[in-house]
């Protein structure tokens, strides 16, 4: 009984020790009063910093058709992002492809496949999404489907495709499409200052940080993350991650930071 006692003093005091008065937001700053962001700063007397540490460049629909890629040809899409949602419609506008509306369409998330209703009429017997917003999820999802299709995985200039390794496994048809490229911005400004808990949203981001910095230790600042791929990243980097989005309960790195946050106060 005593050995549970003193556990739980030594938990609560660690808890009482984590002080969370500064974020950084590595994204750019919202564009309106109205962001979730500013409500969860009022309630908890933050101070938020938005920066964004990369930005994405979409390639001309000169470079894409280097790639011999013909879009009508293939019969589903897989999107990780909505940065691949914004340049895929983008370079079948410069390029006048026209998209069959017979064309299947499978996301890493609920909010991506959502995100398609800007561009498509949304009809969920042609929109899939990962149940829980993880890469296995949308294999899943995928492996339903694999003899059928023949599908597009957009992908940027440097990143790692799990997706592609998994069609490849499994004797899927797909081809790789590079629709945009990652660049790292300048961080040097922000990184001046001393912040609580730095939020990523991708893992170039994390790139990023190493390339400013190769000798950053974590030490005490707390770290969150958007998104499996992003986490995995922070992980793969020797970093501890204490916040981490989407969760059964977090879908949105608001929710997942409120709840944190709540949780320091009890």
């Amino acid at each position: 009984m005593a050995k549970a006692e003193r556990s739980t003093k030594s938990k609560t005091a660690v808890k009482k020790e984590v002080r969370v008065n500064t974020i950084l937001i590595t994204q750019p700053k919202p564009e309106t009063d109205k962001s979730p962001y500013y409500d969860l700063a009022k309630k908890y007397d933050l101070k938020l910093a938005f920066h964004p540490f990369i930005r994405v460049e979409g390639l001309s629909g000169k470079d894409f058709r280097k790639q011999r890629v013909d879009i009508a040809e293939y019969t589903a899409i897989i999107f990780t992002s909505r940065n691949a949602v914004d340049h895929f419609f983008r370079i079948c506008e410069e390029l006048k492809v026209k998209v069959s509306q017979d064309m299947k369409y499978f996301c890493i998330t609920e909010a991506v496949a959502l995100y398609l209703q800007k561009f498509i009429l949304y009809r969920k017997r042609k929109v899939f999404f990962s149940a829980d917003g993880s890469t296995d999820g949308l294999l899943e999802v995928i492996g339903k489907h694999k003899h059928n299709e023949k599908y597009i995985v957009p992908t940027a200039d440097n990143g790692k495709n799990d997706i592609a390794q998994f069609l490849t496994r499994n004797n899927m048809t797909f081809a790789e499409a590079t629709l945009y490229r990652t660049v790292a911005n300048d961080i040097a400004p922000v990184m001046q200052d001393n912040y609580d808990m730095i939020v990523f949203f991708s893992p170039f981001s994390v790139q990023t940080l190493f390339s400013h910095d190769p000798a950053f230790k974590q030490n005490g600042t707390l770290i969150g993350a958007f998104g499996p791929t992003t986490s995995k990243a922070i992980e793969d980097a020797g970093l501890r991650l204490d916040v981490k989005a989407p969760a059964p309960n977090a879908p949105s790195m608001v929710s997942a930071l409120e709840r944190y946050l709540g949780e320091l106060k009890k």
